[in-house]
């Protein structure tokens, strides 16, 4: 943040408390709290003033009349968690995920602005950040150079000007994370200017490099690489530090790594924690029902870190990474007041939650939800358009393969297609992507997905375009008709009837139920669809990645099936008549 958050007037206000002319809003006395610097648990007492700390130390203020007095003795405090790697359009959208995630203690988020780039103009999009700063949470992003798919219209969003115009943004602190890569490295000059650009406004970037080799991350790094949240394996740990990367270490609904990673960095006696920082990378709601950071902070507990080397790597390793100590991450004079107060140092779930000053939890219990902002700018789905009979025609000679939740690799289809209906005793199924506004429509099989399921329909998508699967046309188009009816939502249908749904009423990808609502929801959804064959553990993330052009090795999007490795258009999509 390069813009101070206090006015003049504010300012002399905070210092009249210092000369004892006036008294703080809140004193927090017989704290122990964690000293981000000497890392070590301090005692004293802390005078905040609304959303800042003016003071922290041995000392009480001389006026104390108008305070509210905290007696924390018997507990430990530690700074505000911080989620470093969000993609919070998951089903929930950021307010809400962040309602949740504050009652854990995590109240900094830096999020992926990609659904806000590709669905709405900028200068909407930051009428939201705008809303958004004035919650008691803070929210920080970063700026995308690319969709991670193939759209119909990259060139014409993905612009010098919009990008830009998101790195102006004073609480966008990163660009990334940078999927499209390999473009990088194949000579894309102008997405090396963005990187450029980012890096000269102050800004870290984030790469993306799963399974990359030493000179793959020796060209990212020369490239302007500055961090890296990939590594699987304890040696791509090594490597990243070895070449200067911050590493962030993931564990998420796909890749659960932060267990295996930890254990094996204690085991090797690696003293690299001041260099780590941890993250749940956008995982869908279900994952969260035991935490968010404070759920990272306890897999490090149980693998052997030390807690204050816990804590850091959620909390003051991220503000220092990213040029925030000055706000985050520290409990010391002049930073935000975004405290957690524990019952011990082993127990990273809060007891109480202060955030830029205001108690969001208290004593066990939620005393404020965060306000609620108008996501009306994101629209309705209205699907301007009805499915026939034409629509399901299969005929291509190969079919999409499931290798696990998101990894897809053509297959070559030998099964009879022209029926209205498959048998339940394989895995393959029928499988379309249409775009939002009819006009054109990708028809294909999958492999993999589930071996009875009937009628699945999805406005969830990497593009906000409508994924269709099945064994059965009609219920398809239940499933269809259904998902339109509710503008917007994942559907699941058998002999026409609805046995699972999730409404998603804003833009037809986001829910406006809250998160603990939304995780009994999915929970549903998933177990309906494990019973009738599929596999894999998180079907959400099937339907956002089917489209993902950063993943091998077959993808369905809107261009058509797309090979990508070959970085081509196996079929093109059709025109809808």
């Amino acid at each position: 943040m390069q813009h101070p958050l206090w006015k003049i007037g504010e300012i002399r206000h905070q210092l009249s408390m210092i000369d004892g002319k006036t008294s703080p809003d809140k004193i927090i006395v017989n704290a122990t709290y964690l000293h981000s610097v000497l890392k070590k648990w301090v005692e004293g007492n802390i005078w905040i003033a609304k959303d800042r700390i003016v003071y922290a130390g041995p000392d009480m203020p001389v006026q104390t009349t108008d305070a509210e007095i905290i007696d924390a003795n018997g507990q430990v405090i530690v700074p505000g968690y911080i989620e470093p790697h969000v993609h919070p359009f998951q089903l929930y959208h950021p307010q809400s995920f962040a309602d949740y995630a504050a009652q854990l203690g995590t109240t900094t988020f830096l999020s992926d602005n990609l659904i806000l780039f590709l669905l709405l103009k900028n200068k909407k999009a930051f009428t939201l950040l705008d809303q958004l700063n004035e919650l008691p949470f803070s929210f920080y992003w970063w700026a995308r150079f690319d969709s991670q798919t193939e759209l119909e219209n990259e060139d014409e969003l993905f612009t010098t000007k919009s990008i830009g115009e998101w790195l102006e943004r004073p609480e966008v602190l990163m660009g990334g994370e940078l999927t499209a890569w390999p473009r990088l490295l194949a000579g894309d000059d102008q997405m090396l200017y963005w990187l450029q650009s980012a890096k000269t406004k102050g800004k870290k970037v984030e790469a993306h490099l799963p399974g990359a080799s030493d000179k793959t991350l020796a060209r990212m790094k020369l490239l302007g690489s500055d961090g890296d949240h990939e590594a699987m394996t304890v040696e791509e740990v090594e490597r990243r530090l070895l070449h200067g990367y911050a590493v962030t270490l993931r564990h998420s609904s796909i890749r659960p790594d932060l267990p295996h990673l930890l254990k094996g960095i204690v085991e090797k006696g690696l003293d690299v924690f001041d260099h780590l920082m941890m993250t749940t990378d956008g995982s869908t709601p279900s994952f969260h029902i035991d935490g968010v950071m404070d759920k990272c902070i306890q897999v490090a507990l149980d693998a052997g870190v030390k807690p204050i080397d816990a804590y850091q790597m959620a909390s003051y390793n991220v503000a220092r990474y990213y040029n925030m100590t000055s706000l985050h991450g520290f409990i010391a004079t002049g930073r935000l007041a975004s405290l957690n107060f524990l019952e011990n140092e082993r127990n990273p779930v809060p007891v109480s939650v202060l955030s830029k000053g205001e108690w969001l939890k208290r004593d066990g219990k939620q005393v404020q939800q965060l306000p609620t902002i108008d996501w009306s700018v994101l629209g309705d789905l209205e699907l301007p358009f009805d499915l026939h009979d034409g629509d399901f025609q299969f005929s291509m000679p190969f079919g999409i393969e499931m290798v696990n939740d998101v990894i897809t690799k053509p297959y070559s289809v030998s099964i009879h297609t022209g029926e209205s209906s498959l048998s339940s005793d394989h895995d393959e199924s029928y499988l379309m992507l249409i775009d939002r506004d009819g006009k054109w429509r990708v028809n294909t099989m999958i492999k993999g997905f589930a071996t009875s399921v009937q009628g699945f329909a999805s406005s969830y998508s990497n593009t906000g375009d409508i994924i269709l699967i099945g064994k059965n046309h009609k219920d398809m188009l239940v499933a269809f008709n259904e998902m339109k009816r509710m503008k917007g939502g994942i559907v699941l249908v058998e002999h026409g009837e609805v046995i699972a749904h999730i409404p998603l009423a804003i833009g037809g990808g986001l829910s406006n139920e809250k998160v603990e609502d939304l995780i009994e929801r999915e929970l549903f959804l998933k177990k309906a669809l494990n019973e009738r064959g599929y596999t894999h553990g998180d079907a959400i993330y099937t339907l956002l990645f089917l489209q993902s052009t950063h993943l091998p090795y077959v993808r369905i999007t809107q261009r058509g099936i797309y090979d990508v490795m070959k970085k081509s258009v196996l079929f093109p999509s059709f025109m809808r008549s």
